[in-house]
């Protein structure tokens, strides 16, 4: 059980272990005393690090076994700064509280620092613009990414600014939503008109021989991740025999959230989402047929026409059902509206 008497944040926490402490590892006891500003992979990083004694003695052992009585202190340091800088980039905020903020991101805009990309990105803004709003992640005051969208991919996106909040939606994600607290649906423009109105893609994905791209691969693969999208189509453009070319909306909701599902599974179909420059190139000269201004639009386009318009959640805290939506940006709408005039 907690101890009233302790700290909350950092500084010195003192817990005694009750009855129900019995046989429990210590890892999984101490996140469980703590509540859920503190993760599991931070009260292992703890113990690791010394801060943690039980009955007095520095224990370094995470699977260290709970009996009834023992008494157990935990130092709990500040938050280290971030390692990234923040950078004041404008951002287009949905919704924001204590516990997270939602965004709608941009295409072009990387959503964590890596190679290539060490400023500029998504997690330098968060920073600047969240300052000590940031509690800490695992000890790190950082934006908590519980999920991405690729830099060319726009749309609405959840980050926490808590451990409490990271925990709970990072365990949303991981379930792909199986709970329910999850919704997910993107809009695409695609080549050619699936020939059904709905439909679900199930077909696993891996790497592809790159390493970068990712590909559908049999399903006894070492790599193989089972995979699934659904798929509504919302409007067609080019219907009869003499339109030289045949496009379509379509609105993608995401079964499981795997690394470019939507792009490999509707280029698995035969329908890539248009400007897609990793799994739509055998497609790209189906926008020379295209009249102006509409060829022009579509040539231009510098991303793939893809955009995560809605995420549903239940907030960490609250509890709250929670359902952002951000309109289609104007790229992608420029393009919707050159079909429609066909």
């Amino acid at each position: 059980m907690r101890d009233p008497d302790s700290e909350a944040g950092h500084g010195l926490k003192a817990l005694e272990a009750g009855a129900d402490a019995a046989g429990l590892r210590l890892d999984q006891w101490l996140a469980a005393a703590l509540g859920p500003d503190f993760s599991r992979n931070r009260v292992q990083a703890l113990i690791r690090q010394g801060a943690v004694t039980v009955n007095g003695a520095t224990v370094n052992e995470l699977k260290r076994k709970m009996a009834k009585g023992d008494r157990a202190e935990v130092v709990i340091p500040e938050p280290e700064p971030a390692e990234p800088r923040g950078e004041a980039i404008a951002l287009d905020i949905l919704y924001e509280d204590d516990e997270l903020i939602v965004i709608n991101k941009p295409a072009g805009l990387v959503v964590h620092p890596g190679a290539g990309n060490w400023t500029g990105t998504l997690v330098n803004a968060l920073i600047h613009h969240c300052g000590d709003s940031l509690s800490g992640i695992g000890g790190v005051k950082r934006p908590g990414i519980v999920h991405r969208l690729d830099k060319d991919t726009s749309g609405v996106m959840v980050v926490a600014k808590t451990d409490r909040a990271h925990k709970s939606l990072s365990d949303a994600f991981a379930d792909h939503g199986a709970s329910g607290e999850l919704e997910r649906a993107y809009l695409a423009l695609v080549w050619n008109i699936p020939a059904r109105v709905t439909g679900i893609i199930d077909a696993p994905l891996g790497r592809a021989a790159d390493r970068v791209r990712r590909a559908v691969v049999p399903a006894g693969r070492g790599d193989a991740r089972h995979a699934v999208t659904h798929y509504t189509v919302l409007e067609r453009y080019g219907e009869t025999a003499a339109d030289a070319v045949k496009a379509a909306l379509v609105e993608c909701r995401l079964e499981t959230g795997r690394t470019h599902q939507i792009r490999v599974h509707m280029a698995h179909i035969s329908h890539p989402v248009i400007g897609d420059p990793d799994y739509g190139q055998a497609f790209r000269t189906k926008a020379n047929r295209l009249p102006e201004p509409l060829q022009g639009l579509v040539r231009g386009l510098s991303r793939q026409a893809l955009h995560a318009g809605l995420l549903g959640f239940c907030h960490p805290t609250t509890g709250e059902p929670m359902r952002l939506t951000a309109p289609m940006p104007l790229d992608m709408a420029e393009i919707v509206e050159g079909f429609r005039r066909l």
